[in-house]
């Protein structure tokens, strides 16, 4: 587990949210959602993703290499960050395309489970809270630049 000395630190992390717990069950919950995008990032294409990531995703396009589909699950993970920091900081998220946004959640889920990915869709209600979006915003009309909603 990478230790750096600035920037996000993976282990220190870990380290963190493992105190005082007794059960990887306890542990899980406490890691933070950029915890596990890095470990999509390439340091861990030999030990971790090249042997076992069509395992752990069995329904990941079978053409592309693994480092291909790591990544893209990588640069997919952080705009779903993106988009959960905002969400809990509070901040608009209207300008975003949220369409694009649920259709990323779905197909990581889809990745690992089509039947999860499946229930999914039948159990959630944002699609329909996303369809009463004002149409102003659904056509992607953008704020003044520089404001905090265009990501």
């Amino acid at each position: 587990m990478p230790n750096p000395a600035q920037g996000y630190n993976p282990r220190q992390d870990l380290v963190a949210a493992r105190t005082g717990k007794t059960t990887t069950g306890k542990v899980i919950p406490e890691l933070k959602f950029v915890f596990w995008q890095t470990m999509f990032t390439s340091r861990f294409d030999a030990r971790l993703w090249v042997p076992h990531l069509r395992i752990v995703m069995p329904h990941l396009d079978q053409t592309k290499a693994v480092g291909q589909l790591r990544s893209l699950i990588y640069t997919e993970l952080e705009q779903l960050r993106k988009l959960r920091n905002r969400i809990a900081h509070h901040e608009p998220i209207f300008r975003r395309n949220l369409v694009d946004d649920f259709q990323k959640v779905h197909d990581l889920i889809a990745f690992r489970c089509p039947v999860t990915a499946a229930w999914m869709l039948q159990n959630q209600q944002a699609q329909a809270l996303i369809a009463t979006k004002p149409h102003d915003l659904v056509r992607g009309k953008r704020a003044s630049k520089g404001t905090p909603d265009e990501e």
